[in-house]
């Protein structure tokens, strides 16, 4: 326990934040420091193999300690933090033995069960979360936590029997690029898990199909006392263009497999206005209804207002990985046996989001995701239960004795 819980705190308190605007790859240098300590690390523990390519990928292997024909199986988490939230300064703290009430950070922040009720479930346990003021970063330095430490604990334990195994830590997933430059051929894998998902329990072999808008419009600013059948808004028009999307498409009004629109920003004034938006839906048809909605909206208003007024740059992020895992379920059905021998109940479900295994399973590395143990990801009411974080050790172990166990 004090392994794993020693090196989250320590990775929290790391600046990783990721920026989607950024041009370079990864997104943002302090990604990088956080990577080049980490290579280290792990060289100190014992990994072999250990390096960091260009593009700020880490990857290392635990050699295989059985002749046996073993399938090679990977392990892979993110280093960077979402930006959705300050990631700088993190101050995590662990409230030992939760006893159900209102737990009150800096800020007037609380993480109150009557808002966040599923914190009681972990009533009686210790948790960790941040001071009120940043994220924590369980997504997903509780996951690079809980591999290093399970490679540590098989390297340090020769009776645990086991084939080759593939590391791998990637930045910039939150901002959906994690795998834009990742080598699978190289990395060697014939499958592999995410620990990227978040409360105990969770396997995950579905997730969105995700497009990213960016749309800028362009107004006309006349003086306003004289504007009369001339100006146009570009603020007034981008409200217009996001009021004649579902408003019950979005977010906040949905849950399971109901697909949404996701405003993220809105930057202006009346002569330009500059929107990002995200597209989700599980569903592919689903999905390209929505991209198709969109673009039939910008379409009517430039009839509207002008053939120029809006201009849309859409792209496709990344697909269901459903289609890629069903033909090879067995890498499901491993993750589901090593969560019942950890005493786990498997809660397989759809992600309502993605991860770097998304785009790696259409990249030819089936990758399934596995519970990391937080909550409340990318704001101040993130926590994550210790005991979480053991079961998620105890899992992946589980994982690389049944791959050793199930011979090609």
């Amino acid at each position: 326990m004090e392994k794993v819980v020693e090196r989250f705190i320590k990775y929290a308190k790391e600046y990783t934040t990721s920026d989607p605007e950024s041009k370079s790859y990864p997104s943002t240098a302090r990604q990088l420091t956080f990577l080049k300590k980490l290579v280290d690390e792990l060289k100190t523990v014992g990994l072999s193999e250990v390096e960091m390519d260009d593009f700020g990928y880490v990857t290392a292997t635990i050699p295989a300690n059985t002749d046996d024909d073993v399938q090679v199986v990977g392990l892979i988490a993110h280093a960077d933090t979402s930006p959705d939230f300050s990631g700088e300064n993190v101050k995590p703290q662990i409230i030992e033995n939760y006893d159900g009430s209102v737990i009150q950070l800096n800020n007037g922040v609380t993480i109150d069960p009557n808002e966040f009720p599923e914190i009681l479930d972990y009533t009686g346990q210790s948790i960790i979360t941040a001071d009120g003021t940043t994220l924590l970063g369980a997504d997903d330095k509780a996951g690079i936590a809980e591999i290093i430490t399970t490679a540590e604990i098989i390297l340090n334990t020769p009776g645990i029997k086991h084939g080759k195994i593939r590391l791998a830590f990637t930045p910039d997933e939150e901002i959906g690029k994690g795998t834009d430059h990742f080598d699978v051929k190289k990395f060697g894998a014939d499958f592999a898990y995410t620990l990227d998902g978040g409360e105990i329990g969770e396997l995950e072999f579905e997730n969105f199909n995700a497009a990213g808008a960016k749309i800028k419009i362009r107004g006309r600013s006349v003086h306003p006392g004289a504007a009369k059948d001339k100006m146009v808004n570009a603020l007034l028009v981008a409200n217009k263009l996001i009021s004649m999307l579902p408003a019950t498409q979005r977010p906040e009004h949905t849950e399971g497999y109901e697909g949404f629109y996701h405003w993220l920003s809105f930057n202006g004034n009346v002569e330009q206005a500059d929107l990002q938006c995200f597209i989700r839906d599980h569903d592919f048809e689903k999905f390209e209804e929505k991209k198709k909605l969109l673009q039939e909206v910008v379409a009517l208003i430039n009839s509207e207002y002008g053939k120029n007024t809006v201009e849309l740059d859409l792209t496709d992020q990344y697909y269901n990985m459903r289609q890629k895992i069903e033909p090879v379920m067995y890498v499901v059905d491993i993750a589901k046996e090593a969560m019942s021998r950890a005493g786990v109940e498997p809660k397989v479900r759809a992600i309502r989001g993605g991860t770097d295994g998304a785009r790696l399973s259409y990249d030819g590395l089936p990758c399934p995701n596995i519970f990391a143990g937080g909550h409340n990801f990318h704001g101040p009411f993130e926590f994550v239960p210790i005991p979480s974080m053991l079961k998620a050790v105890d899992v992946i172990l589980n994982i690389v004795k049944l791959v050793a166990e199930n011979k090609k």
